[in-house]
């Protein structure tokens, strides 16, 4: 997964125009400053919230060329967790996401989509369940600045649905989709 990530890095730093001046940040999950959230319909009567526990990534951000800016995001699907251990069980059986056979989803953005005042659309590719389908995330950004310990920090906050039936996930009464809230902060490298 290290080789995956430095070979995206590399590959992004060199598609980035001349001059660009886009920092790198790693995303803070070991203060855990940042979540990948979710909500699904449970069968029409209410929902179910979650989150995955277990996840790392890097971007690169410019705030006065925001369209320089990208996102490698890998998720560890094992790490499922909507605080029910029975409930988690089965979403990561083979009955839904098989967690055990795909264990790893990846987002890639491909492009940024400046939308102005602080806001902009992330769109890339999505690797879950073993299907890989274009998406676009709804992002804006939340600060950037000096952090208390001499570091510096950017965040962002972005919200994605995602069809269940586009992944090969099945799909129960009228959960056919999941809402996806992102909360990302990363330190500056």
């Amino acid at each position: 997964m290290k080789k995956t990530l430095l070979a995206t890095g590399l590959t992004m730093a060199m598609l980035l125009p001349l001059g660009a001046s886009a920092a790198d940040y790693v995303i803070d999950t070991k203060g855990a400053h940042a979540s990948i959230n979710f909500k699904i319909s449970h069968l029409g009567y209410s929902f179910i919230q979650g989150r995955f526990n277990t996840f790392d990534g890097q971007f690169s951000y410019d705030p006065s060329n925001i369209e320089a800016s990208s996102i490698v995001v890998n998720v560890d699907t094992t790490s499922l967790d909507s605080n029910h251990a029975e409930r988690d069980k089965h979403i990561r059986s083979a009955d839904f996401i098989d967690a055990s056979k795909y264990s790893t989803a990846t987002f890639s953005s491909d492009k940024v989509i400046d939308k102005g005042n602080g806001t902009f659309d992330l769109v890339g590719e999505l690797n879950l369940h073993g299907v890989t389908k274009p998406i676009t995330i709804n992002a804006k950004v939340i600060g950037q600045g000096q952090d208390p310990w001499g570091g510096e920090r950017a965040g962002f906050y972005g919200t994605t649905r995602l069809e269940l039936a586009d992944y090969n996930i099945q799909v129960m009464g009228d959960s056919s989709y999941v809402d996806m809230e992102l909360h990302v902060e990363g330190i500056k490298q």
